[in-house]
């Protein structure tokens, strides 16, 4: 009979601990960490286009200074900020970090606008494929940045699910934040085209 209750109890046991989804944490933390890592490869290979962009462009538009200086301290900005695994689990410093990525967008979408007013640069070669290097990789970015909210989310499900909500608790395994838009309002409104002016 102890035999008996011996292997029930390891039985249980060993139940319990495949239930508990810790081993399952440790995968969806590392599968969150590696979608992250994209997200800033994708990142760093803007930063390091753009150089080569805005010299591009000076020359043909020296006068267009305004614009070039933004794109310029906006991608100054985002290559200053130090990115940490830490910055997944900050709310605030993730927060921090999508503003700067939002305004070096920002700064590129006015880049490619002054594009439009010179014709020659829009036919020259190396802006051309600059260009294309550029909508390349803001288009890898969304790529990056979907797979980190799916991966984040299989994260923030098995945190919140049962049992593993109990392993979450007990080893503090919180939800992580994913992605938002800082202008939600602003791009619910369908852009206005004017080809007024």
């Amino acid at each position: 009979m102890k035999t008996w209750f011996r292997w029930l109890a390891v039985g249980l046991i060993a139940s319990l601990l495949s239930a508990c989804g810790y081993n399952e944490f440790q995968n969806k933390d590392e599968q969150v960490k590696a979608a992250w890592g994209e997200v800033v490869n994708q990142y760093q290979r803007r930063a390091d286009l753009i150089p080569n962009l805005v010299n591009t462009v000076k020359g043909y538009a020296s006068h267009e200074k305004e614009t070039l200086e933004s794109v310029t301290r906006a991608r100054a900005a985002a290559t200053s900020f130090q990115i940490t695994p830490e910055v997944l689990n900050d709310p605030q410093a993730f927060q921090k970090f999508q503003a700067i990525q939002g305004e070096l967008s920002s700064a590129l979408s006015r880049l490619m606008a002054v594009s439009e007013n010179y014709p020659n640069l829009k036919a020259d070669t190396s802006f051309r494929d600059l260009q294309s290097q550029l909508e390349g990789t803001e288009n890898r970015i969304t790529v990056a940045r979907q797979r980190y909210i799916q991966s984040v989310r299989e994260y923030n499900v098995l945190a919140r699910s049962f049992p593993t909500n109990l392993t979450a608790m007990a080893f503090n395994y919180e939800v992580k934040p994913s992605f938002t838009v800082e202008n939600e309002r602003a791009i619910s409104n369908a852009p206005a085209v004017n080809f007024g002016k």
